[in-house]
């Protein structure tokens, strides 16, 4: 079912928002060669506990296991869903970080302080029935100095994006973004993973409708005032195929081992345009 999104519940959703962007703005300065990956992890629960946000991917339902961080992180060839670990990064590496957060709780709600995000039955209890405003954002970090070709790969998919976020147009359709997305990525010669989608956001971090990175103009369910949604346009350098990790049924890599690029941005449809709610500041806000 997709629902409009009352005034109120947009303004959680901005709270947690702008949280998540904290985030990703913190990130710049941690991550450089010679860091251990998992400080990624380190530096989110952190934050988490000590502004009182729940990391609502602890606790996924997965087809293996439930999902065990609070944080994705995906390197080079990954192209989502990979669990943040201990590794020394390097100069070159491309690296994306995506999480989904509440925005920050009453303390007499829930002490997010006195959870241990290391027990993940524990936290599915808070994180499965929550149900306050909340934000879901990927980023891509370029390690060091980045070849040419992580370079180009991460302008390109940054800019789909947001060639997907103006065609979110209150009377357009779902069409008219994947199209927007696809066409611009293939024409430089990329490929647009199919498998793995942008989503409605609220109550939960995965609603109705789906908003593929792939489509045909003038096709799909009609976009309407107070919808709310992610759009995620993962971007490889060959193929768009992917394979999955059969161990934990969670990481997903290029099928040829090429580089995979994802940014991801939600925002509201309103009648002057779609309005970020993850924005960072200086990139393009609507």
């Amino acid at each position: 079912m997709i629902t409009l999104k009352s005034a109120r519940e947009i303004e959680a959703m901005d709270r947690a928002g702008d949280f998540l962007a904290s985030i990703h703005i913190g990130l710049r300065d941690l991550l450089k060669p010679g860091v251990d990956m998992w400080e990624v992890e380190e530096y989110v629960r952190r934050r988490c506990k000590e502004e009182n946000v729940l990391p609502l991917q602890i606790g996924v339902e997965g087809s293996i296991m439930d999902y065990p961080y609070a944080t994705c992180c995906s390197l080079n060839d990954e192209v989502a869903h990979a669990f943040p670990r201990h590794y020394i990064l390097k100069d070159g590496d491309l690296l994306k970080v995506d999480m989904v957060l509440s925005e920050p709780i009453d303390k007499s709600v829930l002490d997010v302080s006195k959870l241990d995000f290391d027990n993940v039955a524990q936290v599915k209890k808070y994180t499965e029935s929550y149900a306050g405003g909340l934000a879901d954002s990927c980023w891509a970090y370029a390690i060091g100095t980045p070849s040419d070709e992580v370079k180009n790969l991460m302008e390109v998919t940054r800019e789909a994006m947001y060639l997907g976020i103006e065609q979110a147009l209150v009377g357009n359709r779902i069409g008219d973004i994947g199209a927007a997305i696809q066409e611009y990525a293939e024409s430089r010669g990329y490929g647009v993973v199919r498998d793995l989608v942008g989503h409605g956001v609220g109550p939960t971090m995965h609603e109705e409708p789906m908003v593929p990175n792939y489509g045909v103009a003038g096709r799909g369910l009609r976009l309407k005032e107070g919808m709310v949604l992610t759009i995620e346009p993962m971007i490889n350098t060959g193929t768009w195929e992917i394979d999955t990790d059969l161990e934990t049924g969670w990481a997903h890599k290029t099928l040829d081992g090429g580089l995979s690029c994802q940014y991801e941005h939600q925002f509201v449809i309103t009648k002057d345009g779609p309005v970020i709610l993850t924005s960072q500041g200086e990139e393009r806000t609507y």
